[in-house]
């Protein structure tokens, strides 16, 4: 298993960068929670991987941090129905703290909003994932909230609001942030409206 890669960022995009250690690139796929850590290519990155390997193919997973992997891990191989894919869409739509914290409050309609999850998923998220997170994933999550400015919040709030009308995490999260940079007193309405406006 590859723990972690450790070399030169050459390319980035919002789902996927590429890594050359010791003259090897490797292509590893990425949250967009992951993407927005990322320094500007060229520059030197260390990063922890997850591998799955296929009949066809070896595929790296990219996180900034252990939090990120161990929720992908636990996604994959504790809920029926998530792959790999649908992990790394949770993982660009919300924290590791907040997914906790809504399954452990039973909050379908937060997971709901997610992008390839629905109503189904979310119920089966939570059956099979509350026990295995139990009280510190509420107190973290807790804890998450009174660190998150209200303006970091609107901004989460109008993303995933655009992510449940069916636009990528990406193209949501660059419109909002656009709206924000334009209008630091815009309320999450108004995020959203202006953001509609350039997608």
């Amino acid at each position: 298993m590859i723990s972690y890669l450790k070399g030169t960022l050459v390319h980035a995009l919002p789902t996927q960068i590429v890594l050359d250690v010791g003259g090897i690139g490797y292509e590893v796929l990425i949250s967009l929670a992951t993407f927005e850590r990322l320094p500007n290519p060229p520059a030197p990155l260390q990063l922890l991987t997850h591998l799955q390997v296929k009949e066809d193919a070896h595929i790296l997973y990219g996180f900034g941090t252990p939090e990120e992997r161990d929720l992908f891990k636990l996604l994959v191989t504790h809920v029926s129905g998530i792959g790999p894919k649908s992990a790394l869409a949770i993982l660009s739509a919300t924290t590791p703290s907040q997914f906790k914290g809504a399954v452990v409050a039973n909050d379908l309609a937060l997971l709901g909003k997610i992008k390839g999850v629905g109503k189904k998923t979310a119920e089966r998220i939570v059956v099979e994932l509350r026990d295995k997170l139990g009280v510190s994933a509420a107190w973290e999550a807790a804890s998450a909230r009174h660190t998150q400015s209200p303006a970091e919040q609107q901004i989460t709030d109008a993303v995933l609001a655009l992510v449940a009308l069916g636009y990528k995490q990406a193209d949501a999260a660059k419109a909002v942030t656009a709206v924000r940079a334009t209008q630091p007193a815009a309320t999450t309405e108004i995020l959203i409206r202006d953001a509609l406006k350039t997608l």
